[in-house]
């Protein structure tokens, strides 16, 4: 896996999304999403994800210059129509409205339907809260993940972030898929050759399984077993009676170059957060003693920063094949053949 300067990978990826007919503007703010999600160990939303977006683009499936359509749909609740439109590029333009409605009414909602993939919540929630408001994040996918009890997949991975500002330097941030891990890191093993964890998966039959191309036609096991599968299920119902977006398995989109897509995001944000007491707390979690085979507690974010911090001065590890077709989208014939040598 080579280890990839921060500014080169950077700069690299920006090109082939220009040279796929992006502009610059939205190519650069695509590109943050997808590094920041590198530089945080999180791959399965980071670069890899370049190509299939350049596929949907020279497909027709991506408008890479709209922000979308807003409507308010009462005084603190916007309704966005991405129009197919990037997922961070529409998700911005959203919350430029929602974050000022909030400071002016105390809370603000956007719903967005028909954009791109939103990519990791925790880069949207993050800055809501370095800007002393708390957000709330859902977005919905294909269904992947079989309901506790099921063999095959009917529900969404449906992510949640939730950040809030403490008086720290650092805000907390979680974000949590309610599927025992993304596709997009089942992805990320198949890309690498590593076998998965034999409870993640069930392969298209709906048996267990730890063979990562096996579970892309599969299912994923939902987290917590039953409790995971109710919360995304919980989130899906939410989503899409807020956007208008699709359920279950007649959402599309995320993860192929053939759908348009029609997937859901919701945004909550809240102004004038309290945080009395939060940064106190924080440290009283932070100095508990630790477990048996823990060096201490962590509070949630606190391990992907770090490691961002690192990342940015040491270079982005990516895995070989991803690196070698953004480096061909970028500099090569423009031609989506997938690189093989």
């Amino acid at each position: 896996m080579p280890i990839v300067a921060e500014s080169e990978a950077r700069q690299t990826a920006e090109r082939a999304l220009v040279r796929a007919g992006v502009p610059v503007e939205n190519a650069s703010v695509q590109v943050d999403l997808w590094l920041d999600a590198d530089l945080r160990g999180v791959p399965s939303h980071g670069l890899l994800r370049l190509e299939r977006l350049v596929e949907r683009l020279a497909a027709g499936l991506v408008d890479p210059k709209t922000s979308g359509k807003q409507e308010w749909r009462g005084s603190s609740y916007l309704v966005v129509d991405g129009d197919n439109g990037l997922g961070p590029v529409v998700a911005n333009a959203a919350l430029a409205k929602v974050t000022a409605r909030a400071r002016e009414a105390g809370i603000a909602l956007a719903a967005i339907r028909n954009s791109q993939h939103l990519g990791m919540l925790a880069w949207y929630a993050e800055r809501i809260a370095r800007d002393g408001q708390a957000a709330i994040v859902l977005s919905t996918s294909e269904a992947l993940v079989h309901p506790w009890g099921g063999r095959h997949a009917m529900v969404g991975t449906n992510p949640i972030s939730i950040a809030v500002p403490t008086g720290e330097a650092d805000p907390f941030v979680m974000d949590a898929a309610t599927s025992r891990v993304s596709m997009g890191e089942i992805h990320d093993y198949a890309n690498r050759g590593e076998s998965l964890p034999p409870d993640w998966a069930l392969d298209a039959r709906g048996d267990p399984t730890t063979d990562p191309n096996a579970a892309k036609a599969g299912a994923i096991a939902p987290f917590g077993d039953a409790k995971g599968y109710a919360m995304g299920l919980a989130f899906e119902l939410l989503v899409s009676a807020l956007s208008g977006a699709a359920l279950g398995t007649d959402v599309h989109g995320t993860l192929d170059a053939v759908h348009p897509c029609n997937k859901g995001d919701v945004f909550i944000v809240i102004d004038g957060p309290n945080t009395a007491g939060l940064s106190a707390y924080l440290e009283l979690i932070r100095t508990a003693e630790p477990a048996s085979g823990f060096e201490r507690v962590l509070v949630p974010g606190e391990r992907g920063r770090a490691k961002r911090a690192k990342q940015i001065k040491s270079g982005v590890p990516i895995a070989d094949t991803v690196w070698r077709r953004i480096q061909h989208l970028a500099h090569g014939a423009q031609s989506l053949e997938r690189v093989t040598s």
